[in-house]
């Protein structure tokens, strides 16, 4: 079994409650500091308490999205949310001064220590204590999102599923059985459009007001420096939309053509997207949860007994909760446990070729996780998501020459490779819709409901609309944005799946030419946390901070240069 760090300056025993936690705040603001050793240790025992919180917090949200009909769940959830958080966010504000008023302050070590107070002194910059209420209120509301989703199931058939489990037959290769499948899905998720619109429009609003306060103009470009982004501009990612619309747009353009041909279709529709074009049924990796963990663990330690061994460890401490139910909130997510030093892999695997790829996906945040566990200071484990996803999405690619774990008909694990390649560059014109469509609703915040289907509609079919056929359904076309979490939960944490996947792809070519050093330069970069910048732990990957144009476009051109082999 793992087990906690053990504690040195909160007790072991602590019980996560205001009264037990106030008067450690208060020693940490109190104390006296007479040189930069006490700084340090001040330091240190600041990020115990922080890890614990955290730690109390992770679970809390595990178990509520384990189980969103659980009132005594979301309870407990809402309860840190509103009645700790509000509490010690004053006082981390309180902290941070005293930090950077220190008489000690600059005898910290400057490299050891750059990123970490880089953004400490932006926290000061952006902390307003009248967004305390409304940050609160954020965190509770959004959360209805989650009970929204995984209360929605649909009848096909005589059989109830989840929207994970239907969206299974949209690789039927009956193409009826396709059609029904996806209007099934599509009138189910329209059922909830306006409650949605609805709950949108209020988180809108109380953003909009938290962007206000602190002396911005706009959401977005508090974002912006709420989430550290000090390697690139709003502008940065325009042009990266722009580039991703030139070089990889027509790339799957072409493949969709192809595509038509090979089902023998005049037009494509949505529910002809996803089916194999080989006239083969879908690929069935696994059967059940326990079977996918397993061969997860053998397709890791096939790569380095290491990264099985940490994937293992979960296992045998209860980390995992994979399969789809009724009731479990939607997507899937890694969860850093920052005291035990171990993640929660959550998912909802419906049995599919895409549940694999998720596990890998969320397997190499895991690996993450335990590389970053022994890092100093906590704020030193929270890596921003462009490096988090360059961990995730290059262990997607780096996974697939063990595939034969899950595939033993090499057919099939060609046929797994190329969807794969083929997913990898759809990606990326999907990151660009999301991301521009977050720039456009913040930077016009008096925005209607209609207003914002329209630039919808707008932006996606400047990317190729999925490149269908929507006639007909033109409501489910407008609708489309609720499906993804990230939108009303995570805010423009989006254009970071757009970057890491080019720097995922910069890592499998290391690779694929030199699979020791390039798995070597991969986990030395995860092993930094946020102790370098971006651009720092990308060199140190072996790669480039780069979403230019012409990167772009080699990259776009690698993927698909390696799909044509296969």
């Amino acid at each position: 079994m793992i087990h906690k760090k053990t504690r040195k300056y909160i007790p072991a025993d602590l019980d996560i409650k205001w009264e037990n936690l106030e008067p450690l705040y208060t020693d940490l603001v109190n104390r006296h500091i007479n040189n930069v050793g006490d700084l340090e240790l001040w330091l240190r025992d600041r990020s115990e308490l922080e890890a614990a919180l955290e730690e109390d917090f992770a679970w809390r949200y595990i178990r509520m999205t384990c189980d969103t009909n659980s009132e005594e769940k979301l309870a407990a959830f809402q309860y840190f949310a509103t009645e700790i958080e509000p509490k010690t966010a004053p006082y981390s504000n309180e902290l941070n001064k005293k930090l950077v008023a220190s008489d000690f302050f600059d005898e910290l070590d400057h490299d050891k220590y750059f990123v970490y107070l880089r953004g400490v002194k932006k926290a000061l910059e952006l902390f307003r204590e009248e967004n305390i209420p409304i940050q609160t209120q954020i965190q509770v509301e959004q959360q209805k999102y989650q009970q929204i989703s995984g209360a929605m199931s649909v009848t096909i058939g005589d059989k109830e599923y989840t929207l994970e489990q239907a969206a299974v037959l949209l690789k039927d290769t009956d193409r009826a059985k396709r059609e029904e499948a996806w209007k099934a899905i599509t009138s189910r998720r329209l059922q909830e459009k306006e409650k949605l619109d609805e709950l949108y429009d209020h988180l809108r609003g109380l953003r909009h007001q938290v962007a206000v306060n602190a002396g911005f103009e706009n959401y977005r470009d508090y974002m912006f420096q709420a989430l550290g982004r000090f390697d690139y501009t709003p502008q940065d990612c325009y042009a990266f939309h722009e580039a991703i619309e030139r070089e990889v747009v027509p790339i799957l353009q072409e493949q969709a053509h192809q595509r038509k041909e090979a089902l023998g279709l005049e037009e494509l529709r949505p529910w002809d997207m996803d089916v194999n074009t080989s006239g083969k049924p879908p690929l069935k990796p696994f059967n059940n949860g326990e079977e996918l963990i397993d061969k997860t663990i053998q397709c890791f330690t096939n790569i380095s007994k290491y990264l099985g061994e940490r994937l293992e460890i979960m296992k045998v401490n209860n980390l995992f909760d994979v399969e789809s139910r009724k009731g479990k909130a939607p997507g899937g997510y890694n969860y850093p446990l920052s005291e035990t030093g171990a993640p929660f892999i959550f998912m909802n695997s419906a049995n599919t070729f895409r549940d694999l790829t998720t596990m890998v996906h969320e397997g190499g945040h895991a690996v993450h996780t335990f590389l970053t566990a022994d890092l100093e200071l906590n704020d030193f484990k929270h890596c921003p998501s462009e490096v988090a996803e360059l961990a995730s999405m290059s262990m997607e690619l780096l996974s697939m020459d063990n595939w034969n774990v899950y595939f033993t008909n090499e057919d099939d694990l060609r046929r797994a490779k190329r969807d794969q390649l083929v997913d990898v560059l759809k990606t990326l014109p999907w990151v660009a819709v999301v991301d521009q469509f977050q720039h456009w609703i913040y930077t016009n915040p008096g925005h209607t409901a209609d207003e914002r289907r329209d630039a919808w509609k707008q932006i996606y079919e400047r990317f190729g609309a999925g490149f269908a056929d929507w006639s007909g359904f033109e409501d489910a076309e407008l609708n489309l944005w609720q499906k993804q979490l990230h939108i009303f939960e995570i805010p423009f944490y989006y254009i970071e799946y757009g970057m890491a996947q080019l720097g995922a792809i910069a890592v499998w070519k290391n690779y694929k030419e030199n699979p020791t050093k390039a798995l070597e330069q991969y986990l030395d970069a995860l092993k930094l946390g946020y102790t370098k910048t971006i651009k720092e732990i990308y060199e140190t990957a072996g790669i480039k901070f780069d979403f230019s144009a012409d990167y772009v476009a080699e990259l776009a051109q690698f993927v698909k240069a390696e799909i044509e082999k296969l």
